[in-house]
């Protein structure tokens, strides 16, 4: 499940075809014809990787302060990158996960039934 959500791979067929864009679910895979768009991820990878990040950041920030007390500029060339890159990773990672684990664990909303 986990080498699924880190490369983007359909829980179905393994194909590369999770991702349609760097943050964005396909619609469907490529390769075997699974319907994407009946996951329901929501919004909470969102909150927990963007809080997860911001705690790490700004205690690696406080830190580097402390230590090395470098000028402002090298703290927006330091976090800004750092800070971008770890929240698209983590949203990846994130929302494969959670998608993967519905297709797995067969999820959806109570009371409603696949044909």
């Amino acid at each position: 499940m986990a080498e699924a959500a880190l490369f983007g791979l359909c829980p179905r067929c393994g194909a590369k075809t999770l991702f349609g864009g760097v943050l964005a679910f396909a619609a469907r895979c490529r390769a075997c014809g699974l319907d994407y768009a009946r996951f329901n991820v929501g919004d909470g990878p969102a909150a927990l990787v963007t809080l997860a990040v911001g705690a790490i950041t700004v205690g690696l920030a406080v830190w580097v302060e402390l230590a090395f007390e470098p000028r402002w500029w090298v703290h927006v060339l330091l976090w800004l990158p750092l800070t971008t890159a770890l929240v698209v990773g983590g949203l990846r990672l994130a929302k494969g996960f959670l998608l993967v684990s519905e297709y797995r664990n067969a999820a959806g909303e109570a009371g409603r039934h696949e044909p």
